[in-house]
């Protein structure tokens, strides 16, 4: 398998490093605003920002499969996380460059949370026309975008290298 170029690196690595830093920032924020404050603060009609810590993964998924969950879905998290790594350093294209990063930097975020605190620290919260979605946090956002993006990649990008005629 080939390399990738060293700007594709630099740039999913990049994007993982500020995904992770934006994460780890903005959670310690929360974590000090509501150390001793209010439940909720409304910041838009559809929009809050609320403190809930979620140990298990997407929408509570998982979140009480007992003492041992957190370290299980920090095994599990860190094995993906290194798939994506080599995944990342074969990256033949921006697209799935940035894609590896987001959702690299994502994961990192919350495991750094597993391991520091059981759970991870959730504090977005969206409520639009009567639907109440579950509490999420950036590193949850830049995972979601990023397999949105690889998805997308992956139907409309075709990797096939054009033939040559000789």
């Amino acid at each position: 398998m080939n390399s990738a170029p060293l700007s594709l690196k630099r740039l999913g690595w990049g994007l993982a490093g500020g995904v992770f830093v934006a994460d780890q920032i903005s959670k310690v924020l929360i974590l000090d605003l509501f150390s001793s404050g209010p439940q909720a603060i409304k910041v838009l009609s559809f929009f809050n920002l609320v403190m809930a810590w979620n140990p298990g993964v997407s929408f509570g998924m998982f979140g009480a499969i007992g003492a041992w969950g957190p370290w299980i879905l920090v095994a599990i998290t860190a094995i993906i996380s290194v798939v994506l790594a080599v995944w990342l350093g074969r990256a033949e294209n921006r697209l799935t460059a940035m894609s590896l990063g987001l959702i690299l930097g994502g994961a990192v975020g919350n495991i750094i949370d597993r391991v520091r605190f059981g759970a991870v620290v959730d504090f977005l919260d969206v409520h639009v026309m009567g639907y109440h979605w579950p509490a999420f946090n950036v590193a949850d956002s830049a995972i979601t975008v990023g397999a949105v993006f690889l998805i997308l990649e992956s139907l409309f990008y075709s990797s096939e290298k054009p033939k040559t005629d000789t």
